[in-house]
């Protein structure tokens, strides 16, 4: 995994919650549109909608509109495949990317003066 520990500390922070992770479970091999997902965690739509956009934005869902055949806009969810590595290398891999990012953004703020 090539990423910083901002990206890292992100994905991590969404994918914590046991909400999110039965969220997950049940969309795993399954597309839901949002109603019938609420219904099986259990949990208000406005709610599920929270969890789905932290879940979409560290690329573990997606989402997408399909019309009824009675012309209703239903929302479907999918997960989106992914596999995350937590141990010692990957964390110190990311630190070392944020590192040499932040060397490299000050090399060109300083630039020849």
């Amino acid at each position: 995994m090539d990423v910083d520990v901002d990206a890292l500390s992100s994905r991590l922070t969404a994918i914590s919650s046991a909400q999110r992770m039965r969220i997950i479970a049940l969309l795993e091999g399954e597309r839901l549109h949002v109603s019938e997902l609420a219904r099986r965690v259990g949990m208000s739509r406005a709610l599920l909608y929270m969890h789905l956009n932290k879940l979409e934005e560290a690329g573990f869902v997606t989402g997408h509109l399909e019309l009824s055949d009675d012309g209703k806009a239903l929302k479907y969810f999918e997960v989106v495949p992914f596999s995350l590595t937590i141990d010692a290398a990957t964390l110190v891999d990311a630190v070392a990317k944020s590192n040499a990012d932040a060397e490299g953004a000050g090399d060109t703020q300083t630039g020849d003066n």
